[in-house]
């Protein structure tokens, strides 16, 4: 029953008791998703954007970037880190033989080198090895002179607070900064400040092309967002992925595109990138690709393709274990921290920009609204096995929307947030119907035990008014008592509690003996109702009407019809028999012909009925038929229950079959035939309920002794 009344309800019985709380918890989440940054839920949403790029990474296109690593086969031959700025220095002489675009650095070189020939003098006494240690050239000073033959640009890292190393001046190329076409304050850009920096010599940072910042932002560990553009103090500094970008196509300088808002993008030459309010990008990570690296012990001793570097943007980073900054990205992958910047700009070269502009929050809350609204009016129209499975398409169609807008154009859609609500207003209409339901079964209970109550009270009065017409009917064992001239039996079995037929038998006086059998219209309680007043009727009429069986009749039929406000009517045979003579008088009202059995076994039908049924014509003069019965013959009268009786299979049970029993029973007593009539009955129905009341009287002339 509940799960009736659930479906009722989903299906519209209580279609709007869940719209108002609906339409308030939609109203509060859609001011949730409107939030800036990264919502109400980050960690569902950073999720969401991880699973984009682990099942739909970025493919690689053009590969430009090579890292020159320096791991773990180049310290073994040349011996652990730092190395001679000479051996460096020869290191990027060989890179920078082969022309590549630029070449970053991403290693800091804050100290001088201690293996350089002043700081050897500087640790020997006074002397003639101090004073040649003294004359010959720093090995910094080489690396300078390399890096201005190259085009270099270093890496710096920002710091928090000041460490040994760190210091607040750096040489940077300058930015130019956009606010509304006009120009405007660096300090006003909301920006990732440090207020230190450590960085190279600045013998170094003289002798490079540009310098960089390589601290990227961490999310619990995981680098998803990188700054294109940060700030040292008060000045503004770019990441080294821009300013290699910007080294490698001779642009003098990087352009930053902001308003009130923050930053939009970040421009070098014709590239232009669009960016965080912060001036960060979204990553847009490929999956590994360790042919990007380059071991530098391969690099040292030329077994690399000639032109491997040409046009190339290289990197030289740290890769060796326990001296690079290994860090795990949005797919998972735990790389070296140079292979961030070296993505960033793959992705660039290629176009493959991650976006999530202003603009997206508002489409994420539209798209929730157009979702919400849709569900609260259609959801509550549909059934369970509809609006589930719909509710559901529309939830995995935001998923798939976010995929698509993900793969075909680099945006950032929200689809968890938004199905999350979306979510809790199906749950908050499924349970103000399933509340709703719950009221409804309560209240259906509480009227299936008034029904019950009164079932039972109206089965009880049922029961009591079949006993009263049970009861009314003669009974033949003790209605003649001593009479041998004749024998009578009768049967009536109501199909339902009550029944429409009737019979009757009684004596007239000391010869004649009145009987008849009745069939009223309908079926119920208004039939047995209008049976007992036709049986009382006929009854008193024939007691007081003296010898003609016509006059009882007529004047049956004109009772019955004033005492007829539901319009029923009634078909009957009833006669009188002699029997002194054995003469029978009838009177056949629209009734079956009744059945004469002869005392040989045969069966013959009597004459059809020659009137209406009783009720249906109030001046109607019905005839009466004559028939002179023989000794140890008999008449059988039935109602069409019998005929009419019907198995599980759809069939009657026929005349011809009663007139095979009753030829066969013809020789018994009354009763014995009343018996096997209602056992070959039964035997024929068998489970099939009763279609009609079943009546049957057989009365039997003996003769006179």
């Amino acid at each position: 029953m509940l799960r009736r009344l659930q479906t009722r309800a989903w299906g519209g019985v209580r279609a709007g008791q869940g719209r108002p709380l609906a339409l308030l918890v939609a109203l509060v989440l859609a001011v949730l998703l409107s939030q800036g940054g990264d919502g109400a839920l980050p960690a569902l949403r950073l999720a969401l954007f991880d699973a984009y790029q682990v099942h739909l990474p970025r493919q690689r296109l053009s590969g430009p970037v090579h890292v020159i690593n320096i791991d773990e086969a180049a310290l073994s031959e040349y011996g652990q880190w730092p190395w001679p700025r000479t051996l460096f220095k020869d290191l990027l002489e060989k890179i920078a033989e082969q022309h590549p675009l630029a070449i970053g650095l991403d290693i800091l070189m804050p100290e001088p080198d201690n293996t350089s020939p002043e700081a050897l003098a500087a640790r020997m006494p006074d002397g003639r090895l101090h004073d040649e240690l003294a004359q010959l050239p720093s090995h910094d000073a080489l690396l300078a002179e390399q890096m201005r033959r190259a085009p270099i640009v270093l890496g710096t890292a920002g710091f928090m607070h000041a460490e040994a190393g760190t210091s607040d001046a750096l040489r940077v190329w300058p930015m130019r900064v956009r606010w509304n076409g006009a120009a405007a304050p660096e300090a006003a850009l909301p920006v990732m400040r440090f207020p230190q920096a450590m960085s190279s010599l600045p013998m170094l940072q003289k002798a490079a092309r540009g310098q960089g910042l390589l601290s990227a932002n961490l999310e619990k560990g995981i680098v998803r967002r990188a700054p294109l553009v940060g700030a040292v103090g008060e000045t503004l500094v770019p990441s080294l992925s821009m300013e290699l970008l910007r080294v490698a196509t001779g642009t003098p300088s990087i352009e930053i595109e902001a308003d009130a808002d923050g930053v939009h993008a970040v421009s070098v030459g014709d590239l232009r990138v669009p960016t965080l309010p912060d001036g960060a990008v979204w990553v847009n990570f490929s999956a590994p690709a360790m042919e990007r690296y380059i071991s530098a012990l391969d690099v040292m001793r030329g077994r690399i393709d000639p032109g491997a570097l040409q046009d190339k943007i290289v990197i030289v980073a740290m890769t060796g274990l326990g001296l690079s900054d290994y860090k795990t990205n949005a797919r998972g992958d735990l790389l070296p921290g140079v292979d961030t910047h070296a993505q960033m700009i793959e992705s660039f070269f290629d176009g493959a920009f991650l976006r999530r502009p202003q603009w997206m929050r508002w489409a994420e809350v539209t798209a929730f609204a157009v979702c919400s609204l849709l569900s609260i009016w259609l959801l509550p129209r549909q059934r369970l096995r509809v609006g589930v499975p719909m509710a559901l398409v529309l939830g995995s169609g935001l998923f798939g929307a976010g995929a698509l807008l993900f793969t075909r154009a680099g945006l950032l859609f929200d689809a968890a947030g938004v199905t999350l609500g979306y979510a809790a207003i199906c749950l908050s209409l499924l349970t103000s119907m399933l509340a709703a339901a719950v009221r409804d079964r309560k209240q259906s209970e509480r009227a299936l035990q008034v029904a019950r109550e009164a079932a039972a009270r109206t089965a009880g009065e049922l029961n009591a008014a079949r006993r009263i017409q049970m009861a009314s009917l003669p009974q033949a064992a003790s209605s003649f008592p001593g009479e041998r001239r004749f024998e009578l039996d009768a049967l009536l079995e109501p199909a339902k509690e009550v029944g429409g037929d009737l019979y009757d038998f009684f004596m007239l006086d000391s010869d004649r003996v009145f009987f008849m059998v009745g069939d009223v219209s309908g079926k119920g309680l208004p039939a047995s109702l209008f049976m007992v007043v036709a049986k009382a009727l006929s009854r008193s009429i024939a007691l007081r009407g003296g010898a003609d069986m016509g006059v009882i009749m007529n004047s049956a039929n004109r009772e019955l019809v004033r005492e007829n406000p539901e319009m029923l009517f009634v078909t009957s045979v009833a006669g009188i028999l002699d029997a002194a003579s054995g003469q029978v008088y009838l009177c056949n009202a629209g009734h079956d012909a009744p059945r004469r059995i002869t005392a040989e076994g045969r069966v013959e039908s009597l004459q059809p009925a020659d009137g209406p049924p009783l009720c249906v014509m109030d001046d109607f003069e019905y005839p009466v038929q004559q028939y002179q019965l023989q000794a140890g013959e008999s008449l059988c009268l039935t109602t069409d229950g019998i005929s009419e009786a019907m198995n599980v299979a759809g069939e009657l049970y026929g005349n011809e079959r009663l007139n095979g029993l009753l030829a066969g029973v013809a020789t018994t007593a009354p009763a014995a035939v009343v018996q096997a009539v209602r056992d070959d009955v039964r035997r024929h129905v068998g489970e099939a309920d009763a279609s009609d009341d079943l009546t049957l009287l057989v009365l039997r002339w003996n003769g006179v002794a």
